[in-house]
């Protein structure tokens, strides 16, 4: 009787609440509906969430420390290769019966000289990296040849070239555009300027294009180059761009604060801080070498870096190749700047 009575007083006491606009708990799966409509919610913004890198995505360290500076301009330079030069070959020995498409090396030479070819070279780059990476020197020559189209005779040119107008992708944007308008097709030979001017001087090339004033001149003195119709040299040097010295963010070497490019090689070598070298008698080599302080000695033979080789690194190897070892041994580069750019846009692949 007794708990019926409780159970009773228990049951008047919930409806009372009710009426008085009090809520009793209720099982989630019988809860009533509410009555009034809530206002709409608010949505916080959500950032979108970053894309995950990939595990073995190479992120760049290296980065350029020191640029602009007028020890490192880098001007290129087309030649014709003579037809009646004294070939040789690897050991030295006169070649023969060496056949040169002078035809469509003069069609390339005035199509790169042409108010098209120049312009083109010069905006190469500024669309993907925000700045221009060749520019077009004042004095430079320039072409208003008419160019030939290509026949069976004349249609495979045979370019020896430097490694930076090939890995910086330059060659890559320009060939295309002239060989669709002119039916030529272009064989290209990549090299360090020393190795194309060596292939040039055996033969295998009809025209070269290369950034080392010194040994072009050579190449000119031993009759290895003429003049082209319409222009005033064999050396016809029209645009260039930077070298650039790069190195590990950290700096150890403090090159960013050095006073000019002089004093960064300086303080490289006086800490003994990891160089990279090209080491293959390349125009980027070539300038190198002449960066160094006078007394190291430092030159193209081995001998002279013998007792440096704890912190100097002779790679004879490509530009692309050494960026990769500077990368991946946190060490110093000089570089050109057009290759670089390319190098940390493609995440330190070449």
């Amino acid at each position: 009787m007794k708990k019926t009575v409780s159970l009773l007083l228990a049951l008047v006491m919930v409806f009372a609440l009710a009426a008085c606009g009090g809520q009793a708990a209720a099982p989630a799966a019988t809860a009533a509906p509410a009555v009034t409509e809530a206002p709409a919610p608010v949505e916080a913004p959500v950032e979108e969430p970053a894309d995950e890198p990939e595990a073995d995505a190479l992120v760049v360290d290296t980065m350029i420390l020191k640029e602009a500076d007028d020890n490192m301009i880098n001007t290129y330079t087309l030649l014709a290769v003579n037809p009646d030069a004294p070939f040789v070959d690897a050991d030295g020995n006169a070649v023969e019966d060496v056949e040169l498409n002078t035809v469509g090396a003069a069609a390339l030479i005035n199509w790169l000289l042409s108010e098209e070819g120049e312009e083109t070279a010069a905006n190469y780059g500024f669309a993907e990296y925000g700045e221009y990476l060749f520019y077009l020197k004042d004095d430079r020559p320039v072409s208003t040849a008419e160019i030939p189209a290509a026949t069976e005779e004349t249609k495979l040119i045979r370019l020896s070239t430097t490694t930076s107008v090939n890995d910086s992708g330059l060659l890559g944007y320009l060939l295309p555009i002239f060989e669709e308008k002119y039916g030529y097709e272009t064989e290209v030979y990549s090299a360090g300027t020393g190795k194309a001017i060596a292939n040039a001087k055996m033969g295998n090339a009809d025209l070269i294009l290369v950034h080392a004033k010194a040994q072009e001149e050579k190449f000119v003195a031993d009759g290895f180059a003429y003049v082209l119709d319409g222009m005033e040299s064999e050396r016809m040097s029209y645009m260039y761009n930077f070298f650039v010295l790069c190195g590990p963010s950290a700096d150890p070497a403090g090159v960013k604060d050095a006073p000019d490019v002089l004093e960064a090689f300086k303080s490289i070598a006086d800490g003994k801080y990891t160089f990279i070298s090209r080491g293959d008698g390349s125009g980027t080599h070539s300038k190198e070498l002449a960066l160094w302080p006078a007394e190291l000695g430092i030159t193209a033979d081995a001998e002279s870096f013998a007792d440096y080789t704890d912190w100097y690194i002779s790679a004879n190897a490509g530009m692309g190749a050494c960026l990769v070892m500077a990368e991946q041994m946190g060490a110093y580069i000089l570089t050109d700047k057009a290759t670089f750019l390319t190098f940390v846009a493609n995440d330190g692949v070449m």
